[in-house]
């Protein structure tokens, strides 16, 4: 530090605390502290703007509210209330998500857009099906972020993400550039990408229109709608035949039936063939659902004009970047044979078929899941029962 510098720092106090600051003040005091902690050179402002945040606010770890707008992150700050605040304040400098406040960032269009960041290590960028749910179901993928650090987006329209001026913009390859958005704001030069059902879509156009910005690409149980390869209702009626001998069979798949023929609405009663176990997990998982769908959104998602099979099939066959494809034995959408014939399509692809999982395998066998993914991100080989 030069010696101008270190006359400054040593001018300020050590516990900076402004009697009746204003949020206004507090708001200008957040947009002076740098976005990055990193610099070239050390900077006094870099470590005295955090510490002038957090001793005049009560939150424990108002240094850490990174990522988003100033006047969320002051707003996050102020709504806490301790039940008894000693010692120093901490600073450990974690992701947003754990302390309230979200990271944003801003869509071509205008958009804000929220994500979700859980775990530690290098990032994985994933993408949700639904189509159009909220990141909120995918938890922490069974584990995953144990191993990698998971940023969960929030399409537009779902979740803590924004609803858009244009509904026209939630059609599957209009949400491409909100991927690519993402990216430029986490710093990324390229990023891995994890897709997941209707997501998988989402992340093949993203691979075909941003080959150079991809590394590797986990492709779970992926709708490849994208690929012109949608599921038909005989693989679905297939795959709840092979649940024929569940206690809960017989009652739930008449309304299943209708439902794949365009005859009934989709039922609750037929959710536990989405799952490979139907249990207390499952049960909490799928009844969640109704409050992380946007029904509007999801119905533009896939619109005439969302997909071009040919041009992406094209692209895709030209990707570099190495693809896992993973199907759960018991899924009808995709069954293993159509992700088999979607791995198919990209030249450095390999293909998995976790044992009796269903579309959620995650939940299925969290440690079968996670095994197979992180030693794909890690480029191991391993060794584990399949179903192919």
């Amino acid at each position: 530090m030069a010696r101008r510098d270190l006359a400054v720092e040593a001018g300020r106090p050590a516990c900076p605390r402004v009697p009746d600051i204003t949020r206004d003040e507090l708001v200008e005091i957040v947009r002076r502290v740098p976005e990055s902690e990193t610099q070239a050179v050390s900077v006094p402002e870099q470590d005295y703007f955090p510490r002038l945040f957090e001793t005049n606010v009560a939150h424990p770890a108002a240094a850490d509210l990174e990522g988003a707008p100033a006047q969320r992150i002051v707003d996050a700050a102020l709504a806490h209330r301790p039940l008894a605040l000693c010692g120093t304040p901490l600073r450990v400098r974690r992701t947003v998500a754990m302390i309230g406040a979200m990271p944003t960032f801003t869509a071509p269009d205008g958009t804000e857009l929220a994500y979700h960041v859980r775990g530690e290590g290098a990032p994985l960028v994933v993408l949700p099906g639904g189509p159009m749910r909220a990141s909120g179901y995918l938890g922490d993928l069974g584990g995953l972020a144990g191993h990698r650090r998971l940023v969960l987006l929030d399409l537009r329209g779902t979740g803590d993400s924004a609803v858009p001026a244009d509904p026209a913009t939630y059609r599957c390859d209009r949400l491409v550039d909100d991927v690519e958005a993402l990216r430029a704001h986490l710093g990324l030069a390229h990023m891995d990408v994890l897709g997941h059902s209707a997501g998988g879509s989402l992340a093949m156009l993203y691979a075909a229109r941003y080959p150079a910005r991809l590394g590797r690409l986990v492709l779970v149980t992926a709708t490849p709608w994208a690929l012109g390869m949608p599921a038909t209702g005989e693989d679905r009626l297939a795959a709840a035949r092979l649940r024929a001998g569940e206690p809960w069979f017989e009652e739930a798949f008449p309304a299943f039936e209708a439902w794949v023929a365009g005859k009934g609405d989709f039922d609750p009663a037929f959710a536990s063939f989405f799952y490979g176990r139907w249990d207390e997990t499952a049960k909490d998982h799928d009844a969640r659902a109704d409050e992380q769908f946007n029904d509007e959104a999801a119905d533009m998602y896939g619109s005439e004009g969302a997909y071009d099979p040919p041009a992406t099939r094209t692209a895709l066959a030209r990707l570099d970047s190495p693809v896992l494809v993973l199907a759960g034995e018991l899924d009808g959408g995709p069954r293993p044979e159509l992700a088999r014939r979607s791995a198919e399509v990209f030249p450095n692809a390999e293909f998995a078929v976790q044992p009796g999982a269903g579309h959620y395998p995650w939940l299925d066998d969290p440690e079968w899941f996670v095994r197979r993914a992180v030693a794909f991100l890690d480029g191991d080989e391993v060794s584990l029962p399949s179903a192919e």
